[in-house]
């Protein structure tokens, strides 16, 4: 009898430890190539990026293979894009802008069966095979909410409150246009606001994540951040550009 999958990156975070997650990726061998490498979590942008209903199941599927946990993130708050994802395959779901208690609760609520929501009944491709898959899900689905505008900042405490999210996620670029400083995501602002909100969500017993890089991370994990967003690109760019000098220094 198959057994619904073990969450790695909740069950990491539930001990304490930090996950990385790899996003940008949209192509099922992209990520099936990356299982070597043990990453915690691939992370499929449905938001920004060419992720949508059709290719989430091989998405999904290929995370599987590689027995890494899948993140996919919607393009809003609406309860049946929520749980259509998790009904597709992923094993988390991430939702930009929640900004209201309000919003936080209803991503809960799409997320999880009952008692904690009302998540529509349907089998989800994790739970094929599984006659407990309806009592296990709520237990492995990994909830992350984007912090990412000034009104989410002001309703923080209410959002904090809500039980049942993971993680919440401070975004730097929506957040920068909200405060007036379009497209400078690292503006000292923006920066203090998004660390500030760190210390915050800590302080309420939460976890916070943000958008990793080499620059930050480590300020990060002193605030106590534990969930990174990264991409790939930027370690292909460092990569290429050192190979690029060490091979030019050679002529």
């Amino acid at each position: 009898m198959r057994t619904l999958r073990k969450n790695e990156a909740k069950a990491r975070l539930a001990a304490g430890k930090h996950v990385i997650a790899l996003e940008g990726l949209n192509h099922a061998d992209t990520v099936e190539r990356l299982g070597p490498m043990n990453p915690h979590a691939v992370w499929f942008e449905g938001e920004h990026n060419l992720v949508s209903p059709p290719n989430i199941a091989d998405l999904t599927r290929a995370a599987d293979l590689a027995g890494t946990t899948s993140i996919v993130r919607v393009n809003r708050v609406e309860e049946g894009i929520i749980y259509q994802a998790l009904d597709l395959g992923a094993q988390g779901v991430a939702v930009p802008h929640v900004d209201t208690r309000e919003d936080a609760e209803t991503v809960v609520r799409a997320a999880k069966f009952s008692p904690l929501g009302k998540r529509g009944m349907y089998g989800s491709r994790q739970g094929l095979g599984d006659p407990e898959f309806f009592t296990k899900a709520n237990d492995e689905t990994l909830i992350v909410v984007f912090i990412e505008d000034v009104i989410a900042l002001d309703n923080l405490d209410e959002i904090l409150k809500v039980d049942h999210i993971d993680v919440f996620l401070v975004g730097p670029g929506d957040m920068s246009q909200s405060m007036g400083h379009l497209g400078e995501p690292f503006h000292p602002e923006v920066t203090r606001a998004l660390e500030d909100a760190v210390k915050q969500i800590v302080s309420a017993g939460r976890i916070p994540g943000t958008v990793g890089n080499h620059s930050n991370v480590a300020r990060y994990m002193e605030l106590g951040a534990r969930f990174f967003l990264t991409s790939p690109l930027e370690w292909i760019d460092t990569g290429y550009q050192d190979l690029r000098a060490r091979v030019g220094a050679t002529r």
